[in-house]
């Protein structure tokens, strides 16, 4: 299996009430079930104060590198990124688990 982590800076200036994010967050959301690769879909938003931390995640399971990379490549997700693109930055980690 392969872990696919990925979290979310929104830009300085946007919020997570900003119709773009709501917009972006059930772009998302509604990935579970659309994508057949998905075997594990969880989302959130950060609740530590930290300064080190992001603002959203999205924490997901696939059962090899092929279905990640039909996942990556599906347009419901690359939708999803374009919108995210107008607001946020992201850092990903993939590995097997």
């Amino acid at each position: 299996m392969i872990r696919h982590l990925v979290l979310f800076k929104l830009a300085e200036g946007v919020d997570r009430e900003d119709p773009r994010v709501v917009e972006g967050v059930e772009a998302f959301r509604s990935l579970d079930g659309t994508i057949p690769e998905i075997r594990f879909w969880e989302l959130g938003w950060n609740l530590s104060d930290r300064p080190i931390a992001y603002d959203f995640a999205i924490n997901s399971g696939f059962d090899d590198p092929d279905a990640l990379r039909r996942y990556v490549e599906h347009p419901e997700h690359q939708a999803g990124v374009a919108l995210w693109k107008e607001f946020a930055t992201w850092v990903i980690a993939d590995y097997a688990y």
